[in-house]
């Protein structure tokens, strides 16, 4: 392949897999040359539009083929990937926008009922000064034109204003530690902040969850975890050029589309947060469908129960389930690997991955993490930079966790989700997995609330798939758990309020619930 970067990933793949399927979405199909060649085409146009290397293409849309093109064109333009969550209001994206000084931005025309343009235009009242290129990509049918931006098809059509040895030559030009994306955290405990990589990181994490997968040309990989999220974008279309693996976006999970698509496209690699395996299982509609074709589940995000795990292998028919830890400041940093047994892939999130050295904070109990993709700081915020990462290169993740013998990470919880329950430190993690083995309990998360006697107890909210109360599930508590770790209430909900990546937004539910 040459330098590790992304333009050159892109050429390799073509060389190497040729015709073989590259990306399928709905009526389009293309292999691995056939993407380069539209790569090159979304390239030039970036650049007739006045992107020049070292610039930021920001992309807000959902899993689609354009995503996959814009972005690849962005990198193969020497610029700067900069991809926002799609579920943000105007308001957010015009300050991501404003923060990475964005010079060319594709946007949703229209995306679960609104326009992502509209919604960012009213907010941007002072306008967005660096901005120079807009596309609105048509979801729906077609779009009525606006003023300033182009569609998808005009879009493309800039390119014969630039002649390829141009972009060649840029693409040429790329370096393994120039910066190929600003991916923002999700904001959910402050302010986001964007973490700067380097292409030689994300081709280094997407070789290594490659090969713990065993993922080759003959997978096809269905991508439902977003593309602004770092893993559907590294451990998914990098993946895919790396592998020669056939990617197949869905733009937004719906369980039973999902099975269509295993069926019909015969998918073989379908990561995803435990809550989309379980409602593959809860799905009536699964009964009778060949799903014969899957092969590896990779998942984490949230406790997986052992019961989970087999229920994935003799129900779902998956070989290998694996589960994974990461974070946007190191995408994946520990795996587990075929063969390890269910015991392990439920405790644990597996063995250090990627370069990666693990360790545990002694006073703390907080992971830290030390390596060559460790991300190189925080965008334009070098105190944060400084807070996140010490002076010997340990990231602080703000998780904590525990080392077994083997090398395996358990994820105990977050720092912040700790809360003190008489003067007992308690981690909701433990109590959540204690909680999924109880049948009937399909989700759950546990808070602290405030209690006048013993300053916090904890609150679990429990998504049922069966007839439970709040007694039984009290009581099922008594007996696993000690008096201080058991919660006081519970809350029955229709679904847990997520992230993008599968997370449980426990603000919300202390803000909102307690």
């Amino acid at each position: 392949m040459g330098q590790p970067t992304i333009p050159g990933a892109l050429r390799a793949a073509a060389e190497r897999f040729g015709d073989v399927e590259a990306l399928v979405d709905g009526p389009v199909r293309l292999d691995f040359i056939a993407l380069l060649k539209r790569v090159q085409s979304v390239a030039r146009a970036l650049v007739a539009g006045g992107v020049r290397p070292g610039d930021r293409v920001a992309l807000n849309l959902p899993n689609t083929w354009h995503w996959v093109l814009a972005a690849l064109g962005a990198h193969y333009a020497g610029a700067t990937v900069v991809p926002v969550n799609t579920r943000f209001t105007g308001v957010e994206t015009v300050d991501l926008l404003r923060r990475s000084r964005a010079r060319a931005l594709v946007v949703a025309g229209d995306f679960l009922g609104v326009d992502r343009y509209a919604g960012i235009r009213d907010a941007a009242v002072d306008g967005l000064p660096d901005l120079a290129t807009v596309v609105r990509v048509p979801l729906d049918g077609p779009l009525p034109p606006v003023e300033g931006t182009l569609d998808w098809d005009a879009f493309e059509a800039l390119a014969d204003r630039v002649p390829l040895a141009e972009v060649e030559a840029t693409a040429d030009a790329v370096k393994p530690d120039d910066i190929s994306d600003i991916l923002f955290t999700s904001g959910t405990t402050g302010r986001s902040k964007g973490v700067l990589s380097a292409h030689r990181q994300v081709i280094e994490v997407a070789a290594a969850w490659a090969d713990c997968g065993q993922v080759s040309a003959a997978d096809r990989y269905l991508v439902i975890n977003p593309f602004f999220h770092s893993f559907g974008y590294k451990a998914g279309i990098v993946v895919g050029l790396l592998t020669g693996a056939t990617l197949v976006p869905q733009a937004v999970f719906d369980v039973r589309s999902a099975l269509d698509v295993i069926e019909r496209e015969r998918i073989s690699v379908l990561p995803g947060a435990p809550t989309i395996f379980q409602s593959l299982l809860h799905e009536p509609s699964r009964s009778g469908r060949d799903l014969s074709s899957l092969r590896l589940a990779v998942t984490g995000a949230a406790p997986v129960p052992v019961s989970l795990v087999h229920r994935m292998r003799e129900e779902l028919g998956f070989d290998t389930v694996l589960t994974a830890y990461g974070l946007t400041e190191a995408v994946v940093v520990t795996m587990c690997r075929p063969g390890d047994d269910a015991e392990v892939i439920s405790r644990t999130s597996g063995r250090a991955t990627a370069g990666f050295e693990v360790a545990i904070d002694g006073g703390t109990g907080e992971i830290t993490v030390r390596g060559p993709n460790v991300m190189l700081g925080y965008l334009d915020d070098p105190e944060a930079t400084a807070k996140a990462v010490d002076g010997e290169g340990w990231l602080h993740t703000g998780d904590v966790g525990v080392l077994d013998a083997e090398g395996n990470l358990t994820i105990t919880d977050r720092l912040k989700d700790m809360y003190i329950c008489g003067g007992f430190n308690v981690y909701p993690a433990e109590v959540e997995q204690a909680l999924g083995a109880l049948t009937g309990v399909r989700d759950v998360a546990v808070v602290g609330v405030p209690d006048a006697r013993l300053g916090e107890v904890g609150k679990a909210f429990v998504v049922v798939d069966g007839p439970l109360n709040e007694e039984t599930v009290l009581e099922f508590c008594r007996s696993r758990l000690a008096n201080y770790k058991r919660p006081r209430s519970v809350e029955f909900l229709a679904e847990l309020p997520r992230n993008a990546s599968g997370k449980v937004l426990k603000r919300l539910l202390s803000e909102e619930k307690a």
